[in-house]
């Protein structure tokens, strides 16, 4: 757990465009990770679980609640959701989802490729 939350911190924060991760186990949909101060409800586990397998169109077409937050969907595919309301990003790899959160002033692009890069991290390792 405690690597976990290392790589978060490294590979995610360090780059200074996200502002909050966590890692959600698909087996069992618990977060066994996450950075200080986030926490993310089981209610939001289970709708982006959702979201992933049975309602990517609808995420497209109407966006999705995050925190009690409306965020407007700027992509949705089966391995990634981008969205803007601020910023959301959450990719699934065969093992976790990744959820990532950035703020104003803080550059998206860079944001993405840190959340995609460690997604590809993890299906490199099988996970």
């Amino acid at each position: 757990m405690e690597e976990l939350q290392a790589l978060l911190q490294g590979s995610l924060l360090g780059t200074r465009h996200v502002e909050s991760a966590a890692l959600v186990r698909l087996q069992g949909r618990t977060v066994c990770a996450s950075t200080a101060g986030f926490r993310v409800p089981e209610e939001n586990v289970l709708n982006l679980i959702y979201a992933f397998y049975k309602n990517l169109v609808q995420v497209r077409r109407e966006g999705l609640y995050f925190k009690q937050k409306y965020y407007k969907c700027v992509r949705a595919d089966e391995h990634s959701l981008y969205l803007h309301n601020v910023g959301l990003i959450v990719v699934k790899t065969n093992a976790f989802i990744l959820i990532a959160t950035y703020r104003a002033g803080m550059y998206p692009s860079v944001c993405v490729e840190a959340v995609e890069k460690l997604a590809d991290y993890f299906r490199e390792k099988g996970s």
